[in-house]
């Protein structure tokens, strides 16, 4: 079983343009090596919006190159633009995961619609670094729609399969990295086994509730950053709980 090795957390929060109340749980500036291939993780929200007349709230034109950047939305719209001709807009449960590769510039906003009638906002931003081989490659953009991502039952909850496989039911992202990345959802007291392969730079992030894992607590907002050793970890859900 994979054990933990460091709790990721962050209590500085900035803003990213003036639509993304931004936590950074890991960056690449500390630790790299660790964790490998993944750059670095930001959790927007929980955040509530007032309903705006004006522009849409976001951040404008800016350039990526050599990783990916995956967005998930649990509250909220989200939309995306980019120098290929991607982009869309998504809400929750969806998912935009843009392959920057050679180079893109691109922009992310919320959408006119949310704009106008405000709510809750939650969403995260994982980037996922390029295999050295792979810096190069054209850029891309996926929209990965709601009905699109299978949802299954496991022990005390539920879990959509994003990306890579759990248990032979497989997401629908193509990847560059071999990566699984899922959302669950537990209930209250319930025990589940992960099953997650040995060798693999495994995170579990907390945006909702608390879980404990092999005697340690693990919180909102916080990421327990286990063993790459081990097949497999131990979850227990304090209370309802959604993590990633």
């Amino acid at each position: 079983m994979k054990k933990i090795e460091a709790i990721l957390r962050s209590d500085a929060a900035h803003w990213v343009g003036d639509g993304f109340p931004v936590r950074s749980l890991f960056t690449y500036r500390a630790n790299a090596a660790a964790i490998s291939p993944f750059l670095l993780f930001d959790y927007a929200g929980p955040w509530h919006f007032e309903p705006g007349t004006g522009a849409t709230r976001g951040v404008g034109e800016h350039p990526h190159k050599g990783f990916e950047t995956v967005t998930i939305v649990y509250d909220g719209e989200v939309s995306h633009r980019d120098s290929t001709g991607g982009g869309g807009t998504i809400g929750p449960g969806e998912v935009q995961w843009m392959t920057a590769g050679s180079g893109v510039l691109h922009e992310e906003f919320h959408s006119p619609g949310f704009t106008q009638t405000g709510g809750p906002f939650r969403m995260v931003q994982l980037w996922v670094n390029l295999p050295a081989k792979d810096k190069l490659t054209p850029a891309r953009y996926q929209a990965i729609t709601h009905d699109t991502i299978p949802e299954i039952a496991i022990e005390g909850g539920r879990a959509r399969i994003i990306a890579g496989d759990y248990l032979g039911n497989t997401g629908p992202a193509e990847t560059f990295t071999p990566i699984n990345l899922w959302d669950v959802r537990l209930d209250a007291d319930a025990e589940v086994t992960l099953p997650l392969p040995d060798g693999h730079t495994t995170m579990i992030v907390l945006l909702a509730g608390h879980v404990t894992i092999g005697g340690a607590g693990v919180g909102e907002a916080e990421i327990a950053r286990l063993s790459t050793d081990g097949e497999g970890v131990s979850v227990k859900a304090d209370g309802n709980t959604m993590l990633l």
